[in-house]
């Protein structure tokens, strides 16, 4: 009787493994990039809750047409960049801007998100 019910277990616990395995599974990454129409190029800004965005700056060419996308990886933040009329926050968390003038451009959080969001910073080079 012991060894039945210890088949039973087994048999049930070995059910739920591979249930799980088959539907708890992370999807496979997307290639965003590849969806984009020719001639577009995807920036994607990651921010965080230590009050930083993912690079200290992102290049870009004159002329180039980018997708830029903001990703909140944790806290709620938003995407700035006043001198070029952008800012993403929201529901609106991604535009399509074709950067025509060269510069360094400051880009901020554009959503009060805490006691660190003031240095929440980052610089845009278009060369």
């Amino acid at each position: 009787m012991h060894k039945w019910i210890m088949f039973v277990v087994f048999a049930a616990a070995s059910l739920l493994g591979v249930y799980l395995l088959t539907t708890q599974l992370p999807g496979k990454p997307v290639d965003e990039a590849a969806s984009l129409p020719p001639g577009v190029t995807l920036m994607k800004v990651e921010a965080s809750a230590d009050f930083v965005f993912d690079q200290k700056e992102y290049k870009v060419k004159k002329g180039e047409k980018v997708k830029l996308k903001l990703i909140n990886k944790s806290g709620v933040h938003g995407l700035a960049i006043p001198e070029l009329g952008i800012e993403l926050k929201d529901d609106k968390l991604e535009q399509e801007v074709t950067f025509d003038k060269p510069g360094t451009y400051e880009m901020h959080c554009a959503v009060m998100c805490g006691v660190g969001h003031a240095n929440m910073k980052s610089v845009l080079i278009v060369e």
